[in-house]
């Protein structure tokens, strides 16, 4: 072993290395020879020992990219290089890749189908209550009504697509101006972003994974909110979305076209129409106020009808009643005519799995609402291990540059732009946007793309899923086809202003940084992504929609010192973080509040002492599952249900295994490796030697 003075320049500090170092004088070399010399007696010296280190000064110089937690992770490929492989092994791994290739198709096809079972069982559970939103007229003519009636209308029925439908029926059936239906859409927008992010929830198992893939879901919401905060007012002075749209609307002679392209659908239908089908024109024929609606059943019976007409006589209660005064008879006592009756005819069921069950919409919808999330969890939990095998080493390398990279100079400012149009083209093909950005959201948490990079593919994705309504609103009837498109345009312009607003100039991209802040809120405080989607979601939609039902100066006196209050502590925080100087000593920081209004960390407490009475010993069974839960994930820390995983822990610890890095040592990559993350080569013998 060297000698301490040698590794003074692996570590400034090198008493922080040893024991007992504040009790003893350090011991020069000279004096320590000097001493030996003298007494030529085997005079036992006091060694100075070394807590385990494991190449201590190759560690320290490693660049400290840790301590940003954006910063990219690298994949690194622990298996056999290509090169060293024989040719068995060579033909082996090409067979691995193809079946791990054919493996992630599968769950990622598995994936879609489940996100569109959520859909379809959230629109059992709130499809006709989002109907009964719409039914009342009254209250639409109210901009901020109309936007938390499309959030809460699009977050109950998981798609954009049909809230925006049941807009262009009722624009058509003259039921609802286009001016009431442009903040709809507003909310449509913002309710349709709640996909992506329940989807990052799933990956909450990792701390710095999560932290990436909930921050590149919540970009999308944040756009979406900072674009209604701001183009909302601006709609309700000007009118410029109506007016655009109608100009446009009026100088091109449209013609009614073909079905709108169904390319993702043409592939999963056959897959989930054998789960369930359901008969959408209940919900919107709700919204029109047909009281016969009420009562039908979502799911879907028969798919096969025959509708016919005939000529019959029927009894009218007068002559007038009559269709002409030849077809017109009377015996006597009842007038007669003959009329074209039209009747339906069931030929075939459809062929799902609910058909014949006969159960009501509630309970059909939490069923498969329980299925879709199970299944859309374990896909997802499947599919970012596979990409965490598959994209390693060179694989990953290129994959990033080829994703993150900017164009060279003086054209790195078309890279945001040409990832807007693929995100709008790869929305166009998927036929949703909400299946574009949940896919998009685990590879932002494995850091395969940057938020940087995820910001302009989400923008772009919101184009896409406009592109696609336009085309459905040319295939409209010829009584709805005027106002579709009309509604289309308002969709497809509000998000390109949003962009306007929201893109060009980089001191503008605030969604990143809020989306950021908010990321490594949630990876410190996980059940703060939670109380996340509840608030912004459902709470502030719902408390909106009730005070603007009780008039305007109840929404006016609550909402107008609220706002007050937001823009005042928006205003101080910023004084706070840029020049603290101009404000009094007190108002510098936040300190002179109560904690709990400051920091997390007292509701913490409250939810771990919450969460810590369901902590509780539990049978074999749960011990069992709770082990299985622990393996998949990979996670040490999780299923604290049953205790089992801490019971692990100690018996790690009990039999010598290191847990814990030892708290002398600060650095991040000799802790790794004292928690056994980081497998150096003969790093057990290099501690035990020290």
């Amino acid at each position: 072993m060297a000698p301490w003075p040698e590794l003074g320049d692996a570590q400034p500090n090198p008493n922080k290395y040893l024991e007992g170092a504040a009790s003893q004088q350090p011991i020069t070399p000279d004096k320590s020879k000097e001493t030996n010399k003298t007494d030529n007696t085997e005079v036992p010296v006091t060694k100075t020992e070394l807590l385990p280190t494991c190449s201590t000064a190759t560690l320290l110089e490693e660049p400290t990219e840790a301590d940003d937690p954006w910063n990219l992770p690298t994949l690194q490929d622990s298996g056999i290089k290509w090169s060293e492989r024989d040719t068995k092994g060579k033909i082996l791994c090409v067979f691995q890749g193809i079946g791990r290739l054919i493996l992630l198709l599968g769950f990622l096809y598995f994936f879609v189908c489940s996100l569109d079972i959520l859909s379809s069982a959230f629109q059992l559970v709130g499809g006709k209550m989002a109907g009964q939103f719409f039914s009342n007229s009254s209250i639409m003519s109210n901009p901020l009504l109309g936007l938390v009636i499309g959030v809460l209308v699009t977050v109950f029925v998981q798609s954009s697509s049909t809230s925006t439908s049941i807009v262009v029926s009722m624009v058509a059936s003259s039921l609802l101006t286009v001016r009431a239906a442009i903040p709809i859409i507003m909310g449509a927008n913002i309710g349709t972003s709640i996909t992506n992010t329940i989807v990052a929830l799933m990956q909450v198992g990792d701390r710095s994974e999560f932290r990436r893939a909930f921050a590149g879901a919540t970009v999308h919401d944040f756009f979406n909110w900072l674009s209604v905060l701001v183009l909302l007012p601006v709609e309700v002075v000007t009118h410029y979305l109506e007016v655009v749209t109608q100009l446009i609307v009026e100088s091109f002679h449209f013609k009614n076209g073909e079905d709108a392209p169904d390319l993702l659908k043409v592939i999963t239908q056959p897959f989930t129409k054998l789960i369930v089908q359901l008969d959408k024109r209940v919900i919107n024929q709700i919204a029109m106020n047909d009281e016969t609606a009420k009562n039908k059943s979502l799911v879907k019976i028969w798919c096969k009808t025959f509708t016919n007409v005939t000529q019959m006589n029927v009894t009218v209660p007068s002559m007038a009643n009559c269709t002409s005064p030849s077809l017109c008879w009377t015996d006597g006592i009842q007038t007669w005519t003959m009329k074209n009756v039209t009747y339906k005819e069931n030929i075939a069921k459809c062929q799902h799995i609910f058909v014949n069950f006969h159960l009501p919409d509630l309970a059909v919808g939490i069923i498969l609402l329980i299925i879709s999330l199970l299944v859309l969890c374990g896909c997802l939990i499947v599919i970012v291990k596979i990409l965490g095998s598959v994209l390693k080493g060179k694989v990953a390398t290129v994959i990033k540059k080829t994703i993150n990279t900017d164009f060279p100079f003086p054209f790195a400012w078309l890279t945001g732009y040409l990832a807007i149009l693929v995100g709008a083209g790869m929305t166009f093909i998927v036929q949703s946007s909400s299946v574009f950005t949940s896919a998009l959201t685990p590879l932002i948490g494995i850091g395969v793309i940057t938020i940087e990079r995820a910001y302009p593919l989400t923008l772009g994705s919101n184009i896409g899923t406009t592109t696609t309504a336009i085309l459905a609103a040319l295939a409209s009837p010829g009584n709805t086809l005027r106002s579709s498109i009309q509604i289309a345009l308002c969709h497809f312009f509000f998000n390109i202003s949003g962009i306007l607003l929201w893109y060009p100039i980089p001191f503008t991209r605030l969604p990143i940084r809020m989306a950021k802040g908010l990321g490594n809120i949630s990876a410190k405080y996980r059940w703060f992504a939670i109380f996340y989607l509840i608030i912004f979601f459902f709470l502030v939609p719902l408390t909106v929609f009730g005070l603007s039902l009780a008039g305007w100066p109840v929404l006016v006196g609550v909402g107008v010192p609220v706002v007050l209050i937001i823009i005042l502590v928006l205003c101080l925080r910023l004084l706070q973080s840029r020049c603290p100087r101009v404000l009094p000593k007190k108002l510098q920081n936040w300190n002179f509040l109560p904690l709990c209004m400051h920091s997390l960390k007292p509701w913490d407490a409250v939810i771990s002492k919450f969460t810590g009475c369901f902590q509780m010993p539990c049978c074999c069974c749960c011990r069992v599952c709770c082990r299985v839960c622990c393996l998949l994930c990979g996670c040490p820390n999780c299923c604290r249900c049953s205790k089992c995983c801490q019971d692990l822990e100690e018996g790690q610890e009990a039999q010598g295994v290191p847990v814990k890095a030892p708290e002398t040592f600060d650095n991040i990559t000799i802790s790794r490796e004292a928690q056994g993350k980081v497998h150096a080569p003969d790093s057990k013998t290099e501690c035990t030697a020290l």
